[in-house]
């Protein structure tokens, strides 16, 4: 065969039999076609992200994690390199940062309820490394079930605590040394772990005791101190602030210094502080947060144009930042002012992007309230704005559920429709299994009955591959209301003399009594 007649290998054809290939499962070969795509088109951010999920499915957290950053290298306003950070952090068990990063991709893109997912897994991470001493109940001294998980694995790990016990009692005794309104902002909520430990530590009885798996409680105890210590001393090299004595005279030498700053250690200023309002309202410090951005807004309105080049864009982050704050303290009449004025900001200069996030926070506060139309009219407006069938589907449910609300169920189906389409473009099974529940429960108020039996059936199929357990049992629920439904519409026009049609006998009363009992028994195997 001659030169000119052998295939033409293209970046696009490669990144396509390399997507499905790692669809199939088979991630070694997807792999060596994004390697070869890359040696084409160096640099895509989409193909280093593509390499990334891959690389992340085969194990390989740090390759994953060089990906990503790699992307964001080119592009720090990436938010699927934003997502791809987060979660091989998260597999590599950097449940903070990954939590960060989670709220800086939310942060620009809203519209997508991966972020948020991966907010909630990240902060359940961190909760079940640490433990809840609220939840403690100790039945005997020889069982202490409020040991996190962490402590445990770290006990086991680390033989030599038990041996260098005067080694850790003075590591305890330098702790106390410390201020303790300081320690106790920086560890927050986990202060009162940390306070119940070090009391646990008294109990000369309980410290002598073992657990049923044979190990220590001293051990253990001291094994969850030195956690919570580490856990201290990271957010301390974090929020440096809290360290600092004199806070008002620094801020006047701050502010005195920022007059001289140049543009880059401002913007680099800017960033820290930007990242310290992230970092607050991701620990659930919603008002924390706010005043800090508030401060910061007042600051950055000061500055001039040279001293700030992208002083409007700033200004209108601030607002959103705000807004999201004040939402998550219940102020919805204020966070949605917030929210306009983010919005007025982005349209006075002319930030397409900014734009759509304003009118996603916007439409949320509507909804949030119950005022479904205005959230509808201002997600509508959105539409054209969305930049991936991944946002078209989000955006789509979200509107198709206030029309339903309002029950105009006609119209909820046809949106649930488009965002299903949506969804499988972008072959998110989550998503579709969203979709499909709205068109079923769309479905259902306009009383097909049998359209809806069916859509509920689909929906259980993808509800057990996310899998969600919860989202199982409701559909299940749902199938056994609509499925007595359709019953007594089928008894009802018998009653009246009507004979139901050759498709309505095949979803007779005794098919789905069937159907029910054995999507029942299968979910009792499970």
């Amino acid at each position: 065969m001659a030169d000119d007649d052998l295939p033409v290998v293209s970046f696009g054809s490669l990144m396509t039999e390399g997507t499905s290939l790692s669809r199939r499962g088979q991630h070694d070969k997807a792999l060596g076609c994004f390697n070869d795509a890359l040696k084409l088109r160096a640099g895509d951010k989409h193909c280093l992200i593509t390499r990334s999920r891959c690389f992340l499915r085969l194990g390989d957290t740090e390759n994953s994690l060089k990906d990503a950053e790699a992307s964001l290298q080119i592009d720090s306003t990436f938010y699927e390199g934003l997502y791809q950070k987060a979660e091989a952090l998260y597999a590599m068990g950097d449940f903070e940062f990954a939590l960060v990063f989670y709220h800086r991709g939310r942060r620009l893109r809203p519209d997508l309820h991966k972020f948020q997912l991966g907010i909630n897994k990240a902060e359940e991470a961190i909760i079940n490394c640490i433990g809840n001493p609220s939840s403690v109940k100790l039945e005997s001294k020889e069982e202490l079930c409020f040991v996190s998980r962490q402590a445990e694995l770290q006990s086991k790990n680390n033989k030599q605590k038990q041996q260098n016990k005067t080694k850790d009692q003075k590591d305890q005794k330098q702790t106390k040394k410390q201020s303790p309104k300081t320690e106790q902002e920086l560890l927050g909520q986990l202060y009162a772990d940390k306070a119940y430990l070090e009391k646990l530590l008294k109990d000369e009885d309980l410290m002598q005791s073992s657990t049923r798996q044979g190990v220590k409680v001293m051990e253990l105890v001291l094994g969850g101190i030195s956690y919570l210590q580490q856990r201290r001393d990271f957010w301390q090299q974090q929020k440096p602030m809290y360290a600092r004595l004199h806070e008002r005279r620094a801020l006047r030498q701050r502010r005195a210094r920022d007059r001289r700053q140049k543009p880059s250690d401002i913007a680099r200023a800017i960033a820290k502080d930007m990242e310290d309002i992230e970092l607050m309202l991701a620990r659930g410090s919603a008002e924390e947060s706010c005043r800090k951005a508030e401060r910061l807004l007042k600051k950055i309105q000061a500055w001039s144009e040279d001293e700030v080049p992208n002083k409007n864009e700033l200004i209108g982050n601030l607002h959103s930042c705000i807004g999201d704050a004040q939402l998550a303290m219940g102020q919805m009449e204020a966070a949605l002012h917030s929210h306009k004025m983010d919005l007025d900001c982005a349209r006075q200069n002319t930030l397409t992007d900014a734009v759509s996030r304003a009118l996603d926070n916007i439409g949320h506060v509507y909804a949030r309230t119950g005022k479904f139309q205005q959230a509808i009219n201002t997600w509508e407006e959105k539409i054209p704005l969305a930049q991936s069938s991944l946002e078209k589907a989000w955006l789509f449910h979200e509107i198709g559920r206030c029309y339903l609300e309002l029950d105009k169920a006609e119209v909820a189906q046809d949106y649930g429709q488009k965002s299903l389409q949506s969804a499988e473009e972008e072959g998110d099974v989550e998503w579709q299994l969203h979709a499909t529940v709205l068109v079923a429960q769309a479905q259902v108020k306009l009383k097909d009955y049998r359209a809806a039996i069916l859509n509920f059936e689909r929906a259980l199929e993808k509800a057990r591959l996310v899998p969600s357990e919860s989202a199982q049992n409701g559909i299940i629920a749902a199938l056994d209301s609509v499925s007595k439904s359709f019953i007594a519409e089928l008894n009802k026009g018998h009653e009246d003399g009507m004979n139901p049609s050759r498709e309505d006998r095949l979803f007779s009363s005794e098919s789905i009594k069937t159907t029910t009992e054995n999507v029942e028994e299968e979910e009792k195997g499970n």
